[in-house]
């Protein structure tokens, strides 16, 4: 496989900000912050959508692992949702739908949403031009 276009895991602090400052403060309350950070962070790092120039994976799980590979010209739309705050720190949802009406792929919190729209269009542009 080439080099990855874009590669990330959900973003902690940026998707949720309020919650990852109670969760600080209740580090206080027992240690039951550490925990909840414990186990978000577990979360995070379970979750990664990578975009290849022709490909996407989405890949969730930490023992057992989910596998979502897809081609990019298969992709139908690409619809990006932003909360105020998911603007204001630069995350959000990204669905990727292929056939049908329910998306392919629901990548929630990942920085850059919009980068990953642009590359999916840019992709297929790619690849419906003649070598």
């Amino acid at each position: 496989m080439n080099e990855p276009l874009y590669s990330e895991h959900p973003a902690m602090f940026k998707n949720d900000p309020f919650s990852f400052v109670l969760a600080v403060i209740l580090i206080a309350a027992f240690g039951l912050g550490l925990i909840i950070l414990l186990f978000w962070y577990l979360q995070t790092k379970a979750s990664k959508l990578t975009i290849y120039e022709n490909e996407i994976l989405f890949e969730k799980g930490l023992l057992s692992k989910e596998r979502s590979e897809m081609s990019i010209s298969s992709v139908r739309a690409v619809k990006v949702k932003q909360s105020f705050f998911n603007r204001i720190f630069g995350v959000g949802k990204v669905e990727i739908y292929t056939t049908g009406d329910l998306p392919e792929i629901v990548a929630a919190g990942f920085p850059e949403p919009n980068k990953v729209r642009e590359l999916l269009k840019a992709g297929q542009n790619n690849n419906r031009q003649p070598a």
